[in-house]
């Protein structure tokens, strides 16, 4: 009697838990930023709330990861579900019909209280097609424990020639610290879109009005002739070779005096579990060359969906939890306020308890609605973007100039041999590609 009765409950219990749910692969292809490695590990909260849907994450290096995204989308090849974009590819790849619009969003979501500017940044013609993850701009950190030692005050606003002269005083690589970190990295994403904003604020600009380069002019001269140089006198050994990663970990142990990058950092910076200098940081503005304009890009790593993925609306369903005010909480509980993905949302900065954990969170909130993307230079110029232009061309043109500006860094080349280059490489790929006229 036992057994039957057994058989009995069993199918009962069949019965009464109705069928099976169908499992849902995911898989998200993202960068290897700290953020982006907090985010999967996280991850597991929405598995287990959602249990008919499974995460399969790949996570790459920045360069690799916008060759892959680029390569599958344009080819329609269907290999991700949810890709890790920016403000360069976000309104061109909606453009073209290859991403999802996020036009249902729903109102527990609060989009309205995702920032203007970012959002505006992902939209193309009043469509939104990604929603951010975090969103940053540049800022000057710098090691106050350093700078007071020597008796030195970081301006609030530093010139790049202050962040040579500080550099100079605080350089004591026989004790493993270098003056100034800046990345050397070839990439459109890496070192040119460091070297841009600088450049900008020297007065140049990529192209004229008719679209011809303007790479080998006076301004690009001096704004790059400056950078390398810092790197050159006061930088870590190796600098060609170090991006966003490599420049984050050298600050983060100590071996860095100033640097100056993403905003982003700040929360990294401030975490006992990552950085070995969190009660040392200070915080400045962007440094500028002869004009406070377009010195500082506005950027936002942001989470979009392909018209080929096969599970799009389990795919939006991971994006509307990953870039929520819940998840930033999430964050908060596990890791504290200071170390939130920051920039996306008005309720973080609205909030006492982030506001008083993060310091740098006024600097971060200005940097990011100051960031001008629709007038970044002295002169006008025909293209949107601040660190980046924002056509389709600018992502093999800006990988090969950053391959022509390491080789400066790496003393490869001269600063007038590499303009010289890049300014014919732009005109040869803007010829093949018909901006300019013959």
């Amino acid at each position: 009697m036992k057994p039957m009765k057994m058989l009995t409950l069993g199918l009962l219990a069949s019965v009464f838990a109705g069928p099976a749910l169908a499992e849902t692969t995911l898989t998200i292809a993202t960068v290897n930023n700290n953020d982006m490695v907090v985010m999967q590990r996280l991850s597991s909260a929405f598995e287990e709330a959602n249990p008919d849907i499974k995460l399969n994450w790949v996570v790459l290096e920045e360069n690799t990861l916008r060759q892959r995204l680029t390569t599958d989308i344009s080819t329609n090849g269907g290999q991700y579900d949810i890709l890790t974009i920016g403000m360069f590819e976000a309104p061109m790849w909606g453009e073209r019909g290859w991403l999802r619009p996020f036009d249902a969003v729903p109102a527990d979501y609060d989009l309205d209280d995702v920032l203007q500017s970012v959002r505006d940044g992902l939209s193309f013609d009043g469509k939104l097609f990604a929603l951010p993850f975090y969103a940053e701009s540049q800022m000057t950190f710098y090691r106050k424990d350093l700078l007071e030692a020597k008796g030195i005050t970081m301006p609030e606003r530093p010139t790049w020639k202050d962040i040579g002269e500080i550099g100079e005083k605080i350089h004591d690589p026989s004790n493993g610290v270098y003056g100034v970190c800046l990345r050397g990295k070839p990439g459109w994403g890496e070192n040119v879109g460091q070297i841009t904003p600088a450049a900008n604020s020297y007065g140049a600009r990529w192209f004229d009005m008719d679209w011809k380069a303007q790479l080998n002019t006076p301004q690009w001269k001096e704004a790059l002739t400056d950078y390398v140089d810092l790197l050159k006198k006061y930088g870590p050994p190796g600098a060609s070779s170090n991006g966003y990663n490599e420049n984050l970990a050298l600050f983060a142990s100590g071996n860095c005096g100033i640097w100056v990058d993403a905003t982003v950092s700040a929360g990294f910076l401030a975490d006992p579990n990552q950085s070995t200098v969190i009660d040392k940081v200070g915080y400045a503005y962007p440094p500028y060359g002869k004009f406070d304009k377009g010195n500082h890009y506005l950027w936002a790593w942001s989470l979009a969906v392909p018209v080929s993925s096969k599970s799009p609306e389990a795919a939006e369903k991971f994006i509307y939890w990953a870039t929520s005010k819940d998840y930033i909480n999430l964050v908060a509980k596990d890791t504290g306020w200071a170390t939130v993905p920051p920039g996306t949302r008005e309720s973080t900065y609205a909030n006492a308890e982030y506001i008083e954990a993060a310091p740098f969170a006024k600097l971060t909130l200005d940097t990011i609605q100051s960031a001008d993307v629709n007038g970044p230079t002295q002169e006008p110029v025909p293209y949107r973007g601040i660190g980046f232009v924002g056509i389709p061309e600018f992502q093999a043109i800006g990988t090969s100039v950053g391959q022509e500006f390491a080789a400066v860094i790496a003393g490869q080349k001269t600063v007038d041999e590499a303009l010289a280059a890049a300014q014919a490489l732009t005109e040869r790929a803007m010829d093949q590609a018909g901006y300019t006229k013959k």
